[in-house]
This record gives C-alpha cells, sequence and structure tokens, in this order.
C-alpha cells in the first residue's frame, strides 16, 4: 500500500526528509491519524511506503513512512512529536549519548521521556527503559537503560541525546475492550456509577492476580464524604496495597476517628460541633502524645480509621506535606523530594491506582506512572479527570460521581453484596477483634 500528501515530495520545496516506522495497533488508538496530522502541521509532506494491517489481537499494523519538511527545524520538531506516537527513525542506528559534566546538570539535547514503553538502541540491541515515567532523562549504565529525573543526574553519567535510537511504543486501546467501554469514552456525569463500581472491582481483583498492587490516592473528601468505612474495608479485605495522600487526609480521618468531627462538623448529622474549629488541632496534638501514628495504634489511642487499618494491616501509606498544613502530623513528609521518591516507591509495583477526590496528589501520580498502568480517577468535579488527562495520562479511567457513594458501593460490591449502612462513630476495632 502506498500513498502520499503531495503526488511527488519534491526535493527543492522539501529538502529535509527521513524515513520513519512504526508498530502497534495504529488504527484502533487513532496513532495512524495523529501521524499525519503532526506532519501536516509542521508543513510537511508524507508517503506511505508500506502499511501492513494487523489482523487480531496480538499481531500490530507496520507502517514505514517517509516524511519531508522545508526546513531543518521544522524537521526536528517533528521526528520529536513523531516519536512520541511511536514512530522512529529506519536508519537511526544506536541512540547518541553524552556524559553529563556537572551533577543535575543535562546535555542541551537530552531526551525528555514519555510515559510510554520506551526502548533504546546500545550497541545493536533494543534495551527497554526501566522505571518507565514522563519528563525523566535516559541513562545507559551496566547494560541497561534507566529513566532517571534531573535531580537525580550525576556527573559521568551516560545521557541519551537526540531522538535516533529511540522506540516510543505508544498505549493501544484493546481491541477486547466492552469490559471497560463506558469508562473510557472520555469524561461524562451521564454514566451509571454501578457499572463503574462493577468494573473497578473487577479491575482491582485482576491486578491482585497478576501479583501486581493496588494503590489509593486520597484527599479528605474521603472523610467528609463517609469514605472511612468503605476503605477500611477494602484494607481489610486485602485489595490495598499502599495509600498515598496529603497531611489533610491524615488529620481528618484521626479528627473522625478521635472526636467523631471532620473540619469541626459532626460526621453523625452534619451539624458543627461547638468549638469544633479547634478539632483538627486537638487531633494532631493527640498524635504528638504518641509519638506517632503507630505509637497511637499500639497505646489504643486511634482505634478506629483508615490510618488505623494501614497499621494494624501492614500497608504503608505516605502524607506529604504542603505549605498550608495545620501541625503538621509526626509522620508528614514535608520534604517534597523525599515524599516524592516515597510515592514514586510504592507506585513501582502498582498494577492499578485508584485516585479519590484529590487533584493535586492525582496529577502528581498521574505523571510518575507508565502508560500501562490504568489509574481510575473517581471526583465529583469533571475538571479533575480532564486536567489528568491533558497532562499526559491517556490511560486515565474517569469516574464523575461522588466519592463517599461511589467507596460504599465499592465495598458492598468487594463484601459480596453488604449493604449494612454503619454508624459513622462505631469502633472498626470491635469487628476486627
Amino acid at each position: 500500500m502506498s500513498t502520499s500528501s503531495d503526488s511527488a515530495i519534491s526535493s527543492l520545496r522539501f529538502p529535509f526528509q527521513e524515513t520513519v516506522e512504526a508498530e502497534g495497533h495504529l488504527i484502533d488508538s487513532q496513532i495512524l491519524e495523529l501521524v499525519f496530522d503532526e506532519v501536516v502541521q509542521y508543513g510537511g509532506r508524507f508517503e506511505v511506503e508500506e502499511f501492513r494491517i494487523g489482523r487480531t489481537n496480538e499481531e500490530p499494523s507496520y507502517l514505514r513512512l517517509r516524511v519531508a519538511t522545508p526546513t531543518q527545524d521544522a524537521m526536528q520538531r517533528l521526528l520529536q512529536n513523531l516519536s512520541a506516537n511511536g514512530c522512529y527513525p529506519v536508519a537511526g542506528g544506536d541512540a547518541r549519548l553524552q556524559r553529563v559534566e556537572r551533577d543535575c546538570c543535562a546535555p542541551e539535547d537530552f531526551y525528555s521521556s514519555t510515559n510510554h514503553r520506551t526502548l533504546v538502541r546500545v550497541d545493536g540491541e533494543w534495551l527497554e527503559v526501566r522505571n518507565q515515567r514522563m519528563d525523566a532523562l535516559l541513562v545507559v549504565e551496566q547494560g541497561a537503560v534507566y529513566a532517571r529525573r534531573l535531580r537525580d543526574l550525576r556527573a559521568g553519567d551516560a545521557v541519551v541525546v537526540g531522538l535516533h535510537g529511540v522506540r516510543v511504543i505508544p498505549g493501544a486501546k484493546e481491541r477486547d475492550r466492552h469490559a471497560f467501554a463506558f469508562m473510557s469514552n472520555g469524561v461524562s456525569s451521564e454514566r451509571q456509577v454501578e457499572m463503574a463500581v462493577r468494573q473497578t472491582a473487577s479491575l482491582m481483583r485482576h491486578t491482585r492476580e497478576r501479583g501486581q498492587d493496588v494503590v489509593i490516592v486520597a484527599g479528605p473528601v474521603v472523610i467528609h464524604t463517609g469514605g472511612v468505612e468503605p476503605v477500611s474495608r477494602l484494607i481489610r479485605a486485602g485489595l490495598v496495597q499502599a495509600l498515598l495522600a496529603g497531611n489533610a487526609l491524615g488529620v481528618h480521618d484521626i479528627e473522625a476517628a478521635l472526636l467523631g468531627t471532620s473540619l469541626g462538623v459532626r460526621l453523625r448529622d452534619g451539624r458543627l460541633e461547638e468549638h469544633g474549629h479547634r478539632n483538627h488541632m486537638r487531633a494532631i496534638n493527640r498524635i504528638y502524645h504518641c509519638g506517632d501514628i503507630r505509637g497511637a495504634v499500639e497505646q489504643k489511642v486511634l482505634t478506629r480509621g483508615i490510618l488505623y487499618e494501614c497499621v494494624r494491616g501492614g500497608v504503608p501509606f505516605v502524607l506529604a506535606g504542603s505549605l498550608r498544613d495545620d501541625g503538621p502530623l509526626p509522620d508528614t513528609v514535608t520534604d517534597m523530594n523525599r515524599a516524592q521518591d516515597l510515592y514514586a516507591t510504592h507506585l513501582r509495583s502498582a498494577g492499578m491506582v485508584l485516585c479519590l477526590g484529590s487533584m493535586l496528589h492525582s496529577i502528581a501520580v498521574g505523571n510518575m506512572l507508565p502508560s500501562w498502568v490504568k489509574i481510575v480517577c473517581v471526583d465529583i468535579n469533571p475538571a479533575v479527570a480532564t486536567k489528568i488527562s491533558d497532562r499526559g495520562t491517556g490511560q486515565l479511567l474517569p469516574v464523575i460521581t461522588d466519592v463517599g457513594l461511589f467507596l460504599d458501593l465499592l465495598a458492598r460490591h468487594v463484601d459480596g453484596g453488604d449493604d449494612r449502612h454503619r454508624d459513622p462513630e462505631h469502633s472498626l476495632s470491635e469487628e476486627i477483634e
């Protein structure tokens, strides 16, 4: 098959030419359309030299495309954008490497990674990048390639520069995608929450069956909307392997457990507690008296709540600090670089991430994840899912609904239809004992 955006690519009008290749589900994932659009956007021309269509789930399509541009600058920018869509130069050879001269100082022409699976050609062999994430540099070290943040570069590191010898494999839409079809058609609130719940529960179970972790990223809205008990049940069911959040979730979770309020509002009836504005500070103070959250659990001061269940169940949690934090809790990590490192550590074995009512932390986690890790984002505000997706997290599955309602239905589904409505002040320790 051969076609062209011009009957003949003129070497006079378009002197800068390159031949690129791509493999994958090019039609299903609309990559072919994106590639053609990129060429036109940069004022170029293309000629399809070869195109083979994959006819099964396992068989990829193949594209060989000759592109031409009027200027060298346009060609470089075009190749960079085509690379993100899985097109790589045929005559690229090995990747070009350049040594770092000073810590945290990369060569000007460094390659900036996407969150898609990436291969780098070193000594004639294609090596898959480890610790894949977006906005990283690629460092070749002892026969392997690693995605490394700029701040982690050290003098002497061999960094990939330019685009040659780098191959990106974009995430593909599964042809057998009926299971999550309604969740993968963009952001919308006009969907059946129960269906989203069933699909999320199924995804969580499949993730655990594959030996991968389910990680929850949560904001304080989980506490405000009555999500403490449902999340606790998910933890007890073994469906949560790590909890990533900010100081606010920890404070309000502990305030609810100790005083029955969240931001001074009684969870039982939604009424303001007298002098309730100081309750979150009382909660923080009580934890300091115990040393930390684990100490509060061991001393039986903290006997319920999400963090209580994490300690009892051996589920690691990270509370990242921010400029506006009160206290903060003694467990809160106020060094942002260290907090990010801890997040990344717990995300390495994740097969699924469930984001619950936190724009800031959800976007941050999306930036750390490779594109093959599914993200289910539950929020009442459609803008949250849109912003996460706009920042390059294409594997997002949005659910626009109340977080507390979603969690309640999810916990019942996991429990096999348990639809008891528990008292918010009911002690979870009674059930565990």
